[in-house]
């Protein structure tokens, strides 16, 4: 087979582009610091690299959702540590406007402090986070969940909850609605709730309650009627022709009253003829309960009347609190979750990246021996270049 010169020196200059361009890649390469410049220099590793920045990227997303939840929950949980000190602030005030030494005077006093407390928990309840945010307003978010038309307090959010992201399949509610926290209180003691007839005369008062055996409570309506100041029967509501389901007797000025698995705590002296109603709780409003203090305290003429609203009420308070420290055990094991969840997204994150530097990034020792290398290869290929030049049959005929 003939080889011509010219075939001979475009083969020369083609080696030498080859040196050229493998000595610009390595050189490129020292000087940004990465091992693939196109994908085409190592498709596989370009691949996977892809495809762990895709999901890094996704766990900072993860790791910004935690930090935007984590300060929402801060700022729940602080509204109600506040919301639980203005209930104990209310039965501090409260207890104090029961003291039989009270006057009306003095009492509509309390009840004058009572509303202002009343419109400082409104506004509370109405609190806003960080970006502006109404926290209890559920997915309502830039809408005023709650107002107050005198002493009414309505809602105007959702009982939706607001949930973020913290990983692949865990989902964080970052939020509690005002409905809940705030107006689905169950009264009473939460299983029953107790209140005197309007025409009592005694001095009869019924303090706290309890259930001492659920299984007998049957979630019925029943009326206790004082036969005599110290003889009652009790009477299932629906069917007060019925004969008494029960009878007792009261003795002194303090003692309780059992049945069904109820038991109330009473105080005082009844008449004859007293009666007081025992029915399932159902839920009310905490602003409601406040209201119902104050209404107590404005009315005249205090004693037992009084008393018995207000410690009704006092019993709804209650309720109130344990509903504020409930859900803030609820923010606490949320926070503890996105905690652990941050940790884990910062050792996820440290494998990605690691793993991105061994698919992209430069081993500087080889490539500066490899430059060390393809330098003295395309000298190697200049030179020769530069030989064949002179290898012609004019040049041998001279």
């Amino acid at each position: 087979m003939r080889i011509s010169t010219s075939w001979g020196q475009q083969q020369a200059v083609n080696t030498m582009l080859d040196r050229q361009y493998q000595l610009s890649q390595t050189q490129l390469a020292l000087g940004n610091g990465k091992a693939i410049q196109s994908p085409s220099d190592n498709p596989a590793a370009a691949a996977r690299a892809v495809d762990t920045s895709s999901a890094s990227a996704q766990n900072d997303q993860y790791t910004r959702n935690i930090q935007s939840a984590t300060t929402r929950l801060s700022n729940e949980e602080q509204a109600l540590s506040s919301a639980g000190d203005i209930l104990d602030r209310i039965r501090s005030i409260t207890l104090e406007g029961m003291n039989g030494t009270q006057t009306d005077e003095s009492r509509q006093s309390i009840a004058t402090e009572l509303r202002q407390t009343l419109k400082q928990l409104v506004a509370l309840a109405n609190a806003k986070d960080g970006q502006g945010e109404y926290i209890f307003a559920g997915s309502r978010t830039t809408t005023q969940p709650f107002t107050i038309d005198g002493m009414t307090v309505t809602y105007g959010g959702d009982q939706t909850q607001r949930m973020v992201a913290a990983a692949a399949g865990l989902q964080v509610a970052t939020g509690d609605s005002g409905a809940d926290v705030f107006m689905a209180i169950r009264g009473g003691n939460g299983t029953f709730v107790t209140s005197a007839g309007a025409a009592n005369t005694g001095s009869a008062v019924v303090g706290a309650t309890s259930v001492t055996d659920a299984s007998a409570w049957d979630g019925g309506n029943y009326t206790i009627t004082f036969t005599s100041p110290t003889d009652y029967e009790i009477r299932d509501a629906a069917n007060p022709t019925a004969p008494p389901i029960s009878t007792g007797t009261y003795t002194g000025e303090t003692g309780t009253i059992n049945f069904k698995g109820a038991q109330l705590n009473i105080t005082g002296k009844p008449a004859l003829g007293d009666t007081f109603a025992v029915g399932p709780s159902s839920s009310q409003d905490v602003f409601s309960s406040i209201a119902g203090i104050i209404n107590a305290f404005e009315a005249p003429g205090g004693g037992a009347p009084m008393n018995n609203k207000v410690n009704a009420q006092l019993l709804n308070l209650d309720q109130a609190s344990t509903s504020f420290l409930n859900t803030r055990t609820k923010i606490g094991a949320r926070m503890n979750t996105l905690d652990q969840q941050t940790e884990i997204g910062a050792d996820v994150k440290l494998q990605y990246q690691s793993t991105l530097s061994n698919l992209t990034e430069l081993d500087y020792a080889s490539a500066a021996s490899t430059f060390s290398q393809q330098s003295a290869a395309l000298n190697a290929a200049q030179q020769a270049f530069v030989k064949m030049q002179n290898l012609t049959l004019f040049n041998y005929l001279k």
